[in-house]
């Protein structure tokens, strides 16, 4: 297709989304999840007081989650959300599933053989492609799309299905825990946290018209110096299982309060603002351009305070884009789903930049995307 040597631009073709159930009031999250009723009395306590804290610094009104709340049994998994979004961007772009030639998959982390971009191909009924599955928490979609456009841009493929999805209520359950040794750190994330997925399908043009097209992504990581925020205990081996559950390396735990803090912010700014400035110094954009900013977030309140700082840069905060209200956070699917929201449900004139940036905390990975409208 790149014969003469002309340019090939990567074209947003097609999106879609998914968010399981109903949506769920933020007062009722905890009888989804299930109470902690083993946990000690301290937690327990410690529990009750927070559930007003959290929704009012989150200001979520709903969540989703693949989860039945009488029968205790998931109705999706990562594999069944990932294909009900990949289908819906597929048909966006009119295509069919067989006219695929990439698949890139994201995800927080992943437990599973066959890995599971594999999976979503034989669910799509893709009896060819090249696949790639990579797991790197929130920044996961963003090296998915980044995957997906550059192995456009070289002629290696022409149409890439790039795919996130999370169900994160899975490690949030009351089931889950072994709830005599669960801490604090171990459980306030069931108040951040939502499931869904979303879907992007990336194409090959000759020209850059009449449409959406992917300008520049960016990825690096500056946690070599610092400590873990974000993870489970597992070693780099499989345990025991039974071992595993009786000292709680399992359990998905986040630092907060102040150990976050400090870690987040260096003497001359945050390490957001600090990435996102070494982004925009390789791919310079017309900042006033920038119709929709998408701050990879799971809090309004900090996303908010990001944008103070990137009032600075001359980014307008009437600018932030956020879903989080009307579903939670679904994790590196954020990325995704945004930006299916953004091409559906708002109005772009030539020249509009979306613009998305995220760090995560398991080891302060960033990652961002610039897409401009053609």
């Amino acid at each position: 297709m790149s014969a003469n040597n002309d340019e090939i631009f990567v074209k947003v073709a097609g999106s879609g989304s998914f968010l399981p159930g109903l949506p769920i009031p933020a007062d009722e999250v905890d009888h989804y999840l299930g109470e902690l009723t083993e946990a000690p009395e301290k937690i327990r306590k410690w529990l009750k007081r927070i559930q007003g804290l959290m929704k009012e610094l989150l200001e979520v009104e709903y969540y989703h989650f693949a989860l039945d709340p009488v029968t205790r049994l998931f109705t999706e998994d990562n594999i069944t959300m990932s294909v009900k979004a990949a289908k819906e961007a597929i048909a966006d772009a009119g295509m069919i599933a067989q006219e695929v030639d990439l698949i890139v998959y994201g995800s927080a982390h992943q437990d599973q053989m066959p890995t599971a971009s594999v999976r979503i191909q034989e669910a799509l009924g893709i009896e060819q492609c090249a696949e790639i599955s990579v797991h790197a928490n929130c920044t996961s979609a963003y090296k998915a799309l980044l995957l997906g456009a550059d192995l456009i841009r070289n002629g290696r493929y022409r149409n890439a299905l790039v795919i996130s999805s999370g169900i994160s209520s899975s490690e949030l359950i009351a089931e889950y825990y072994n709830q005599p040794i669960v801490k604090k750190e171990e459980l306030f994330l069931r108040y951040f946290l939502s499931d869904g997925a979303a879907a992007i399908l990336l194409q090959a043009a000759n020209e850059r018209s009449n449409g959406l097209f992917v300008e520049y992504n960016y990825i690096e990581s500056v946690g070599g110096l610092k400590p873990s925020a974000m993870g489970n205990k597992r070693p780099a081996y499989f345990m025991n299982p039974k071992e595993e559950y009786e000292q709680g390396f399992h359990h998905l735990a986040q630092m907060f309060q102040e150990e976050l803090r400090e870690n987040f912010h260096d003497p001359d700014g945050s390490v957001f603002l600090k990435g996102l400035k070494r982004m925009l110094s390789k791919h310079p954009v017309e900042l006033n351009r920038i119709k929709f900013f998408q701050v990879n977030f799971p809090s309004k309140h900090i996303s908010e305070l990001i944008m103070d700082e990137c009032a600075e840069l001359g980014i307008e905060r009437k600018t932030l884009y956020s879903k989080m209200a009307a579903m939670g956070y679904i994790g590196p699917p954020m990325a995704l789903l945004c930006l299916d929201k953004i091409r559906k449900e708002e109005t772009l004139s030539p020249g509009d930049i979306i613009l998305s940036f995220v760090t995560e905390v398991s080891k302060f990975m960033q990652a961002g995307y610039v897409i401009k409208k053609c």
